[in-house]
């Protein structure tokens, strides 16, 4: 590719002095920033932004100096090229906008406080002090935080502290490492604390709103994690401490900044006696992906972002690999099958789809990379086949040796498979490639020919109009017919005589038996019914992946959807928890083939009654005693289409928790919570009910507790309601700018509110542009509105609002992609709806 001049061509930084003097009240920094490096010319360019400088100096000797606010950047004259010393004095803001240096705001009986943290990934260092802001510009940094303190506060960096003189407090100097990963961190603290085998000291950090116990889920996930990725890895993790920090205002899910890892609340902090099996499991994938990260990120980082995926798809597996060796009990690999794959496959159907590996230059872009279903999701997938592949000796020595060869430098996509290719034996790359530099993937049909053949032929798969470019990949087939080869590097192949293939095999053909390759599949009539016939000796993830191949062929118009009703009804009563999220994704996107408050939404009611009964007769609604995960996290997928079916038991049932547990509802089972204040919102709701909510909502610092009142509060029907609801937007002191997207995504989502959403979205995007228009979720409300949207009109209004905000810098692939993501729900409701409703009637019956 074509690179744009990178600041680290005419200077290379060594090492940072950098001194912070924070100001809360005033909200002002005060820095002066130590620069030792080499400029190999006498003109060089510094990363700054919003910074304000007083003087630039080498020497003592005031140096001329060009700040450029456009670029980012200062332009320094030096007296000449060579290794210099540059002192730079400047002041920069505090702001809210959950970027740079920023104040995390939380009460403690009723006392607002704020602790203070960081954010710099991606670009946004350069917003703290001045640097070259480069993944490559590696260098060390000595930090000194003088802070207006007041007793009881503790600061907490990358290192750990030196010493304290005047106030000022001086930590250990880093090791070589990329500007974005420097952090602190200070404030009012409780912190739990612990050590691994190998001497690292590991703590968890929380403010004091929270109780105790809410920092030992974490404390033992993040030890247990540490001590297996060095085993695993076989490389030492390389600093003396290792901190998890749960900041209450942030915007990422988590950063893994080395040494001081940092959190939203939620994906941290947990009460072990409250929260539901799914959240645990989040939680600890949360922080085994950011301690993966600690190795495959930080010790080893990517050369520039147009390698993001270096860092980010190797964590999205290893938080699997880890927890899977942590937890064994939770098969957590099934959890790898209900959110990443689904979202990559989903994703990657959409014609003008990044591929994983993608160009990027302008700061603005960068963070519009940060795609979860590519990057991370696909990204992970690709590397789940790699491991397939090679195996995990291999794959450990590789890994090994990858460290030992770039351990606090730099690195591409072809020194990892360059590492793993010499410890296998196996050209990684050359497979690998065709799935790292083009978008999209295959399906790959299985078809009986009229001469008795089985072939295998491969083309790329759309969701929606899609470009064919002939693209082909080198597909993993995991057959389980050895006359398969392993990889398919043509777009046909044949594999001989059917009838002799299936009578030497004894079973039906399949492909991607695991689903671990990032392909689908599309059987013939004859392939697929043979394995219908067997489909109840296939093992929990197969069952899903039928269904969600099915599911994916539908959206595409390659099947028709009708004939996924029937299917539905025969794994009704499946007692995997993976089935029923597959289950039921199609389940409710049936929604989008009726109007509201129609004769077909109520045959479809029904139909989820139908569907659900059973089901949720035999686990009722609450939990009990040594019952299996499976039932644990399958109840809410049930009991949830119970109440859309508006089943008056369940809803009885709910209302009858709720007004038995009103004046606690913090203490009510987090496995059912968010339903139970659900059906209550949408069907016995009133204002009294709503204040209830909101001020709990204020109040509690237990994230679950917040996220169930999130889920619930939205679907009310009452448009007084709604009204107010769509007014606290905007008001940060109820709802933080890190969590509006699920709140609009909640009310734009619910018949009743989506008018009134959208139109908020519509006359307050400037606003919404002003306060997280700076980081990379902004992207993602363009998206999840696509994702609710499924109507003519609705995709004629998205036109008419985002068409001409499609220049602009890290949304124009989003628009672009989510007008055809709509495009294609219109297309297929236009041409399924009356099969669909007809399959629905005929199924009641």
């Amino acid at each position: 590719m074509t690179e744009n001049k990178r600041l680290l061509d005419t200077f290379q930084p060594n090492h940072y002095d950098l001194y912070l003097d924070i100001d809360r009240g005033k909200k002002l920094i005060s820095g002066t920033t130590t620069i030792t490096g080499h400029a190999s010319q006498p003109v060089i360019q510094l990363n700054q932004k919003y910074l304000h400088f007083t003087t630039i100096s080498a020497d003592n000797q005031p140096l001329p100096y060009t700040v450029k606010d456009d670029a980012e950047t200062v332009e320094i004259t030096l007296p000449s090229a060579g290794d210099v010393t540059i002192k730079i004095d400047y002041t920069a803001p505090l702001t809210d906008t959950m970027m740079g240096i920023y104040p995390s705001y939380y009460q403690v009986n009723g006392e607002q406080k704020q602790i203070i943290g960081t954010q710099f990934e991606t670009t946004a260092a350069r917003q703290a002090f001045p640097s070259v802001d480069e993944p490559a510009a590696k260098a060390t940094f000595s930090l000194a935080i003088k802070y207006d303190e007041h007793p009881g506060e503790t600061v907490i960096a990358n290192m750990p502290e030196d010493h304290v003189t005047d106030g000022v407090h001086y930590f250990q100097e880093t090791v070589r490492m990329s500007t974005y990963l420097v952090a602190f961190a200070f404030g009012e603290l409780q912190n739990k604390m612990t050590e691994t085998k190998s001497g690292v000291k590991v703590g968890v950090f929380a403010t004091k709103a929270h109780q105790p116990k809410e920092l030992d889920f974490a404390l033992d996930i993040a030890k247990r994690a540490i001590e297996f990725y060095e085993d695993f890895y076989q490389t030492p993790y390389p600093l003396p401490h290792s901190w998890q920090l749960a900041l209450p205002d942030f915007s990422a899910g988590a950063m893994e900044n080395w040494g001081l890892v940092t959190y939203r609340e939620a994906y941290l902090l947990l009460d072990p006696d409250n929260t539901s099996l799914d959240m645990k499991q989040l939680v600890a994938t949360v922080i085994t992906h950011e301690l993966a990260h600690q190795w495959f990120g930080d010790l080893v980082t990517m050369n520039w972002w147009d390698d993001l995926w270096l860092n980010e798809s190797f964590a999205n597996m290893m938080e699997y690999v880890s927890v899977d060796a942590i937890h064994p009990d939770w098969n957590i690999w099934e959890l790898f099958q209900t959110s990443e794959a689904p979202m990559a496959l989903q994703r990657d159907a959409t014609d003008g789809v990044q591929p994983v590996h993608v160009d990027v230059n302008d700061p603005a872009e960068i963070d519009s990379i940060f795609d979860g279903a590519i990057v991370y999701a696909k990204g992970s997938r690709m590397l789940v086949m790699v491991r397939a592949l090679l195996g995990d000796d291999a794959l450990r020595k590789g890994l090994k040796n990858y460290f030992a060869a770039h351990k606090y430098h730099n690195a591409k996509g072809s020194d990892l498979w360059q590492a793993l290719g010499e410890a296998s034996g196996l050209d990684i790359g050359k497979i690998m490639n065709s799935w790292l530099e083009q978008p999209g993937y295959p399906v790959v049909s299985a078809t009986v020919n009229d001469q008795g053949q089985l072939v295998l032929r491969q083309q790329q798969f759309f969701i929606g109009a899609g470009e064919d470019k002939g693209r082909i990949w080198q597909v993993p087939l995991n057959s389980n017919y050895a006359a398969a080869p392993q990889i398919m590097s043509d777009r046909e192949v044949v594999l001989g005589d059917y009838q002799a293939l299936r009578q030497q095999n004894g079973q039906p053909f399949r492909l991607n038996v695991g689903n671990n390759s990032h392909f689908i599949i599309k059987y013939d009539d004859t392939l697929l019914q043979d394995i219908l016939d067997h489909a109840d000796q296939l093992d929990p993830i197969s069952q899903r992946q039928l269904l969600q191949d099915l599911r994916l062929l539908a959206e595409g118009q390659q099947v028709s959807y009708a004939d996924l009703i029937p299917l539905l009804k025969r794994f009704a009563n499946s007692p995997s928890a993976i089935v029923n999220a597959e289950l039921y994704r199609i389940a409710n996107s049936l929604k989008m083939f009726v109007q509201p408050n129609s004769s077909e939404e109520k045959q479809l009611r029904a139909f989820f009654d139908q569907l659900s009964k059973q089901q949720v007769a035999r686990l009722g609604w609450l939990p009990k005693s040594g019952e299996s995960n499976d039932d644990q996290l399958t109840r809410p997928y049930v009991l949830n289409a119970a109440l859309y079916a508006h089943n008056a038991d369940a809803m009885a049932a709910a209302h009858q928790i709720f007004s038995d547990s009103k004046d606690w509802l913090n203490e009510l089972t987090a496995d059912i919570r968010e339903l139970v204040l659900k059906n209550e919102v949408q069907n016995y709701g009133s204002p009294a009910l709503f204040d209830q909510l909101i001020k709990a909502y204020q109040d509690t610092a237990d994230a679950s507790f917040k996220q169930d009142i999130r889920g619930a509060l939205p679907n009310t029907t009452d448009p007084a309601l709604i009204k107010r609801l769509v007014a606290l937007y905007k008001d940060t002191s109820v709802i933080k700018p890190q969590d509006l997207r699920a709140w609009y995504r909640g009310v734009l989502a619910n018949d009743a509110g989506q008018q009134a959403a959208w139109d908020w979205l519509r006359d307050d995007w400037q606003w919404l542009n002003d306060t997280v228009g700076g980081d990379m979720e902004f992207a993602t409300f363009i998206t999840v509105t696509a994702g609710v949207f499924h109507t003519s009109a609705r995709l004629a209004e998205f036109k008419a609002f985002f068409a001409p905000k499609i220049n602009t810098p890290g949304l124009t692939r989003e628009i672009r992609m989510d007008i055809k993501v709509i495009e294609s729900k219109v297309a297929l409701v236009d041409k399924e709806q009356a099969a669909v409703n007809a399959k629905i009637a005929q199924s009641l019956n």
